[in-house]
């Protein structure tokens, strides 16, 4: 290989190591509201740091920066306007990024910072830094459980339609286990008026999602519980549903919740595991890239993983399950169908 080829891979190489100042440009964006501010119209970077309190200086050079990544446009007469893509990180936007761009920013951004004590270890280097296992730090601090259980709910949106037209919950029950604010309750109910729902879930997160599906019509249609799926989960219920919950966890503590899930199931119920699963070799393509940035925050965050097919199949066999099928929703997520 020459010289010239090799530049042009270093080039590559480089542009992906410093990639990460998109991030931390994004959180101070998200952090300081400036999407929010400039959706009535362009305001100048004087302006906009007064509102801020900011060095209207430095803010200008942040606002030009966000142009050179399409997030913002800098105006003719020296005013900026936020585009499209950048208005995603609007709090009020219908599709909004604002709180994973806090949480990715915030209290990811020094996780990530310890991944070589996760790769060395195996254990999380959020209990690293905080103290505390699993979410348990989302108890201590609301404002931070606020940003979470927001940003899950913003995620969710992007497939929660497709996951919901992807089976028939016509006339069931059905419990989001561990489903934050709601929003996949609220799209299976939206597209099944005959269904009913149970979403359970810590009181950090059943607190906002009462007002999240009466803002929706839906607070008629929906039970509220709390309670912690590791000792127990409610009965009740035609399906339960675990979207992105199993990934959050090891192995060990995994089968302790499909257990609880196991326990509270009556003759006839079956259970929807909802992840994102891995394929059983990673390729060089966009899709693949996601997993593989999900796989390894789950590794930092929690020592846990995304996982396969098979692997989601021998947990739920461990746990007195049996796979039914494998349900594709046309979005990144796959749905394990099983009963016990």
């Amino acid at each position: 290989m020459s010289i010239p080829d090799d530049a042009a891979l270093a080039r590559e190489l480089l542009r992906m190591i410093n990639a990460s100042w998109v991030a931390q440009a994004c959180y101070v964006t998200a952090r300081l509201g400036i999407a929010d501010l400039l959706a009535a119209g362009p305001r100048s970077a004087a302006d906009l740091a007064a509102a801020t309190h900011t060095h209207a200086p430095s803010l200008q050079r942040l606002l030009a920066a966000l142009g050179s990544v399409g997030l913002s446009r800098q105006l003719a007469d020296d005013t900026f306007e936020m585009t499209r893509l950048g208005s995603l990180l609007r709090k009020d936007a219908p599709v909004s990024l604002r709180a994973w761009a806090l949480k990715w920013g915030g209290d990811d951004w020094p996780v990530w910072a310890n991944l070589l004590y996760s790769v060395r270890t195996g254990q999380s280097a959020r209990s690293l830094i905080t103290g505390t296992p699993g979410f348990a730090h989302l108890e201590r601090n609301p404002e931070t459980a606020a940003i979470f259980n927001q940003a899950m709910a913003d995620l969710t949106q992007l497939s929660a339609m497709a996951i919901a037209r992807a089976c028939d919950f016509s006339g069931l029950r059905v419990m989001d286990v561990g489903g934050g604010y709601g929003e996949l309750l609220a799209q299976i109910l939206l597209a099944h008026p005959s269904a009913t729902g149970v979403l359970f879930d810590m009181p950090h997160a059943i607190a906002r999602a009462r007002e999240h599906l009466a803002g929706r019509g839906l607070g008629s249609r929906c039970e509220f519980l709390t309670g912690d799926f590791f000792d127990s989960v409610p009965g009740g219920a035609d399906v339960y549903v675990l979207k992105s919950v199993i990934h959050d966890w090891p192995d060990e503590r995994a089968r302790e919740i499909l257990g609880s899930c196991r326990r509270a199931m009556r003759p006839g119920a079956r259970l929807f595991v909802i992840e994102r699963l891995m394929p059983e070799r990673l390729e060089s393509c966009a899709d693949h890239e996601a997993l593989a940035r999900s796989d390894l925050h789950m590794l930092v965050a929690l020592a846990a993983q995304e996982r396969t097919q098979a692997q989601i199949a021998a947990l739920l066999e461990s746990a007195d399950f049996r796979s039914l099928k494998r349900i594709d929703t046309g979005s990144d997520f796959q749905i394990v169908a099983a009963e016990p």
